[in-house]
């Protein structure tokens, strides 16, 4: 381990909030959500929390909202044990003490490490469920959602402009993701029945599954990894919907369907209608769930439809995007009425990139911690997630993060730098 680095200088708490109240030149939104399961096989699990924590304790005001969807697969363990775990594990990676905006900039390298340690801590419970995870935390204006898996996560802005926030880790619709495992050693093809033609969707071999990442797992290997995809957008004060719905939703409704037969409804009277458009062509064949969540202007108690040019839903990959030269700065004059601005996504599925890329402020670690289980480190216990660290001239001589050893060999295992493990 490299030398250790000066101390983070400590800002005094009231200067924060200081600074915070100075910075917001508007009001907090409304945050309403409504949610709709129907069960089939027991599966789905949800997390819904208008008031999840405080960024700085007894403050309501630095409050944030949380909200998930755990779609299990091969039992229900794995998401079960997401949903009990994920948020603490989110929340005790990221150092104390921090601005809103450093927060806010922190929270998607603290997402990666939460998704990898508690793959990581699920695997000592010896269960090989799996889970899909689509995590969206909401702070003020800032939406950041993190995903793995083939649960989606939209918005639509009040133009009625509609926004990708997560990605597709099928094998079917991802070709990076098919050749990534393949180069890892495994296999990825159609089922194949004896004598017979190859059937179903692409799967990865051994296992069967058609996921190239998710959380658990275990019987797959670890070419199937739980580096989740992570984008974090900023809505103008015109607010939005937030529509997270399990793939037994988006298996027989498009964006526009679920969009058309909800829009202008009440979140909760709106996520029952997705779901009940879903499985009626069909019949229920899979756990089907959705979350609709309205991000509004103080005292408007719902949303408005949206108004759609020429009555057309646009659909939006491209971003207004945040100069990088920029600093994460809150405190501007925000954006124009209807207009969301990208401010990171990220997904790379090599972990030492995700920790590393970025973040040069070493008060965003924790020295003496692994960045991922956040055990304590001795001198010389830690490994940097840099393969060659005086490379990196922008660390000013801080090499970390730095990782524990058995969360090195795990990195080394999903980056295909050692022989998967024997299923």
């Amino acid at each position: 381990m490299a030398m250790a680095a000066p101390a983070a200088v400590t800002v005094p708490l009231g200067v924060l909030l200081r600074r915070e109240v100075t910075s917001e030149r508007m009001e907090r939104p409304d945050v309403l959500c409504g949610e709709a399961a129907r069960s089939r096989k027991g599966e789905d699990f949800t997390l819904l929390l208008a008031e999840a924590g405080e960024r700085v304790a007894g403050y309501p005001s630095t409050s944030f909202s949380v909200f998930a969807l755990f779609d299990g697969h091969n039992g229900s363990g794995a998401a079960m044990y997401a949903k009990k775990n994920l948020l603490n594990n989110l929340l005790c990676a990221i150092p104390s003490g921090l601005s809103r905006e450093e927060w806010l900039a922190v929270l998607p390298r603290a997402l990666v490490a939460a998704f990898v340690k508690t793959d990581k801590d699920f695997q000592a419970v010896a269960e090989t469920s799996g889970t899909t995870v689509t995590f969206v935390i909401i702070d003020e204006w800032v939406v950041t959602v993190a995903s793995v898996g083939d649960s989606r996560c939209i918005l639509e802005s009040a133009d009625g402009s509609v926004y990708h926030l997560s990605a597709d880790h099928r094998f079917d619709s991802n070709q990076d993701e098919v050749q990534r495992v393949t180069a890892c050693g495994s296999k990825v093809g159609k089922l194949n029945l004896v004598g017979g033609p190859e059937v179903g969707p692409l799967r990865c071999w051994p296992g069967g599954l058609c996921l190239s990442r998710s959380i658990g797992d275990m019987d797959v290997g670890e070419c199937i990894i739980p580096v989740p995809h992570v984008k974090q957008v900023k809505l103008s004060n015109a607010g939005g919907r937030i529509i997270i719905a399990s793939d037994g939703v988006w298996d027989d409704l498009t964006f526009e369907m679920a969009l058309e037969c909800s829009r202008g409804f009440p979140s909760d009277i709106a996520a029952n209608r997705i779901v009940n458009e879903a499985i009626q062509p069909r019949g229920l064949r899979d756990d089907t769930t959705c979350i609709v969540v309205d991000i509004l202007p103080p005292e408007k108690l719902a949303p408005s439809p949206p108004t759609k040019r020429q009555g057309k839903i646009v659909f939006n990959n491209m971003f207004r995007r945040k100069h990088l030269d920029v600093s994460f700065k809150l405190d501007r004059e925000y954006a124009e009425p209807d207009e969301v601005e990208e401010i990171f996504e990220d997904g790379s599925a090599m972990l030492s990139k995700r920790l590393a890329a970025g973040y040069a402020l070493q008060s965003m670690f924790e020295p003496f911690s692994c960045a991922v289980c956040q055990l304590q480190l001795k001198a010389g216990q830690g490994v940097s997630v840099h393969s060659n660290p005086l490379q990196h001239e922008k660390l000013q001589g801080w090499q970390g993060p730095f990782l524990c050893q058995s969360c090195n060999e795990k990195k080394d295992a999903m980056e295909g730098k050692r022989p998967p493990r024997d299923s």
